[in-house]
């Protein structure tokens, strides 16, 4: 597992990834709240059962929290397959990944399941497809708890009715520098979009990456939703282009000058910290979308963002590492990552 799609969708310079997610609950289970141990491991079991025998993206291997050590659980996060609740899970979970990493199915979150579905640049549709079709397997063997008035019934009220989240990461560095990025937060709010950090709920903005999802859940469907996140993101991406342009018009020097230095950091550092790698490859990111860096593909500046956070690193040195060990074997592999 390498925690890189391998699919590649439209927009792939500016769209990271597309992410659908779907919540269920079990009608015949208690809700996750007030499930007991037992539970836990019936529920994983049943799940388990339903779709072993599911492998048209790959056959889906189980990831147990609860056999799992920290750094295990973390890179899972980073690399976008489960999400920080499950991470810091102390009951009975985990999650169903295939080998390419772009399904998995969360059990014993906030809900009992999650399915998500994760590809490359602009592939809402297709990433709702992979969950549908999952979602249909399990529901074949299961009955879900939903009700006529309010949808699949979930853990938190935000979820409930169709229970699905479509979410595009967007990487839009223009907006922030030309500081339009705080009408599009205002305008996204008003349409009912949420617009978060690179992890999602109450993660901040790193590397000027944004998530882009819907809010509204209840009363909405499915089709609707995924055409309603793809037309705004369409938009917002059109609007980063326009600016980038016009800040690459505005003065070419300063703007080649500051994607250089970046790279030229990127190249030759030996030290690195999370935070500044992440804004160094955003400003070399953003050089390569432009043709100004011609030499990098955006595929390895993804896989680059990827395997450099701070969970992934130790994995790959497989020992743990201190703050200063690990900027030491970050500075390297993005070095060895661009030689490449």
């Amino acid at each position: 597992m390498n925690g890189i799609p391998l699919e590649k969708g439209p927009e792939l310079d500016i769209a990271v990834s597309s992410r659908v997610r779907f919540a269920r609950n079990f009608a015949d289970i208690p809700f996750p709240v007030k499930m007991t141990p037992k539970h836990q491991a019936a529920l994983v079991k049943r799940v388990q059962a339903i779709i072993s025998e599911y492998t048209a993206h790959g056959k889906l291997m189980y990831a147990d929290m609860t056999a799992m050590h920290p750094l295990d659980r973390i890179s899972l996060m980073e690399r976008h397959l489960i999400s920080p609740d499950l991470a810091e899970s102390k009951g009975n979970s985990g999650a169903f990944i295939n080998e390419n990493e772009n399904v998995s199915i969360m059990v014993n979150e906030e809900d009992h399941i999650r399915i998500q579905s994760i590809f490359q640049g602009i592939m809402l549709e297709k990433a709702y497809r992979v969950c549908d079709e999952i979602d249909s397997i399990i529901a074949e063997k299961a009955d879900y708890a939903f009700d006529d008035k309010y949808g699949y019934l979930t853990s938190c009220p935000t979820n409930l009715g169709s229970g699905m989240r479509a979410s595009v990461m967007l990487h839009l560095p223009a907006l922030v520098i030309t500081g339009f990025m705080k009408s599009i937060l205002e305008s996204c709010t008003k349409l009912g979009v949420a617009v978060r950090g690179i992890y999602g709920e109450n993660s901040e903005a790193v590397g000027d990456m944004f998530q882009v999802s819907n809010q509204i859940t209840l009363g909405r469907k499915d089709d609707e939703t995924i055409a309603a996140i793809d037309g705004i993101c369409q938009q917002i991406i059109d609007r980063e282009k326009a600016l980038r342009y016009q800040l690459y018009k505005q003065n070419i020097h300063k703007f080649e000058d500051r994607i250089f230095r970046s790279y030229g950091l990127l190249e030759n550092a030996r030290l690195l910290s999370a935070q500044e790698s992440f804004k160094l490859l955003s400003d070399v990111r953003l050089g390569v979308s432009m043709g100004i860096i011609k030499n990098i593909g955006i595929l390895t500046l993804n896989e680059i963002l990827v395997l450099s956070q701070p969970a992934t690193l130790q994995k790959i040195a497989g020992k743990q590492l201190n703050q200063e060990e690990r900027d030491i074997k970050r500075a390297e592999l993005v070095r060895i990552k661009l030689q490449k």
